[in-house]
């Protein structure tokens, strides 16, 4: 295995037809946009179906909001770690066999999930979780970026993140409202099936890769491959932002269920579940402002996402639950246009090292999730959905300052609008 782990993605030298890309209109666009939305469907799904759940865990366990969000932050964490080996796999297997693997096997064990007998054993399930489904996302950034025209990979990206959101939506309402007449264990065992038939769909639709060139590398190597992106002036600062707004934008999810389900409120399990149905507004945001970046330049356009997040959070401090809802859909719609910007920034960035930008990027993206996720139970704790709120807050003004900064990110040469 080890030599596995070692193995680096090289520079891809172009094929024959390597002048091939996907442009968007032809039939290849639509099919690889079919693919990967379904792939962000499974990945956002299978991970994030049981933040509607933790109240449930909670009550079932005996466990704090802070314990019962390890469901969540073990599961990325070891996505994190995992996804800086994805690259590596992908080199010597191929993007495409890695990836269906990574969404095949993950919804198997979501399903499997299901039935685990105990808190402990749920917890084990969902740690191994973060290892099979981190074979997806580093590598489908990576693939988009081989593969797709330089004018169409923004919207491609953001067709690919509009999945997420559809998988974050469909996740949480499917897990919430099935858990409401079948417990927990159903609606877990509804997203597993989900994500098996979104695994066959991407399996059945992706067209093979046309730029990639099969390679492997020692380990040190490896290590210098990941130090390229840090010479550049801009990556190191969206992994940063990374970290950030995924940090903020789980918190808020993992937490405002407890609120809602807390007096003055007192919702349902179902209720909750078709709340966060705000996500909806992610499919919408991702791929609008993904387009929209790719034709003014990304630096014009992302603070503006950040922004609204900072507008949202600040609305969920109502005790109106309409003011509370509109808050969480911006919040939303800034996230994943945020997300989709600063991803295929990136990736047009990174140039030759594409798949350990890509893997850098993700690496940050998910150590935010897991620990920002678990200190807001910490907050929650203290001060109530006050203290979350707060905390999201200083996350954002960060994440805000850095965006703004990036305005005056000079671009790479032949790549003006980046």
């Amino acid at each position: 295995m080890l030599d596995i782990f070692v193995d680096v993605v090289t520079p891809n030298l172009p094929e024959p037809n390597a002048e091939k890309w996907i442009h968007r209109g032809t039939r290849e666009f639509r099919d690889t946009n079919l693919a990967l939305f379904a792939a962000g469907v499974a990945t956002f799904g299978l991970i994030y179906c049981i933040q509607p759940l933790m109240p449930a865990f909670s009550a079932e366990y005996g466990v704090s909001a802070a314990v019962s969000a390890l469901s969540l932050s073990l599961t990325t964490i070891v996505l994190a770690v995992g996804l800086l080996f994805a690259g590596a796999l992908s080199d010597r297997f191929g993007r495409k066999p890695v990836m269906v693997a990574s969404i095949l096997s993950s919804a198997l064990i979501v399903l499997a999930s299901a039935f685990a007998p105990g808190w402990t054993s749920y917890l084990v399930a969902r740690t191994v979780l973060g290892l099979t489904v981190s074979g997806l996302p580093a590598v489908a950034m990576t693939y988009l970026s081989e593969e797709m025209d330089a004018e169409s990979i923004g919207l491609a990206m953001g067709l690919y993140i509009s999945g997420n959101a559809i998988g974050g939506l469909g996740g949480r309402v499917v897990a919430g409202v099935v858990a409401e007449y079948a417990g927990w264990q159903g609606g877990v065992a509804a997203v597993g099936v989900v994500g098996l038939v979104a695994g066959v769909i991407f399996w059945r639709s992706l067209p093979a890769s046309r730029h990639f060139t099969p390679g492997g590398a020692a380990f040190g190597e490896l290590m210098r491959r990941y130090a390229v992106p840090f010479r550049d002036r801009g990556l190191p600062w969206l992994f940063i932002e990374g970290f950030l707004l995924l940090g903020a934008f789980v918190t808020v999810y993992n937490f405002l269920g407890y609120r809602l389900m807390a007096p003055p409120f007192n919702l349902s399990q179902a209720a909750v579940g078709l709340i966060f149905g705000i996500y909806v507004v992610g499919m919408f945001s991702s791929a609008w402002m993904g387009d929209l970046a790719g034709r003014h330049g990304r630096r014009r356009v992302f603070w503006t996402a950040v922004a609204l997040m900072l507008a949202g959070i600040a609305l969920t401090l109502s005790t109106s639950l309409a003011l509370i809802f509109v808050g969480l859909g911006l919040v939303t719609f800034g996230f994943f246009g945020g997300h989709s910007i600063a991803s295929s920034w990136v990736g047009r960035r990174a140039q030759a090292t594409k798949a350990q930008a890509s893997a850098l990027y993700l690496f940050t993206y998910y150590v935010g999730s897991s620990l920002c996720g678990a200190v807001g139970g910490l907050f929650y704790a203290t001060d109530g959905w006050a203290g979350v709120a707060a905390f999201v807050g200083v996350l954002l003004v960060l994440a805000l300052a850095i965006a703004l900064g990036l305005r005056r990110l000079q671009p790479l040469p032949g790549n003006a609008a980046h």
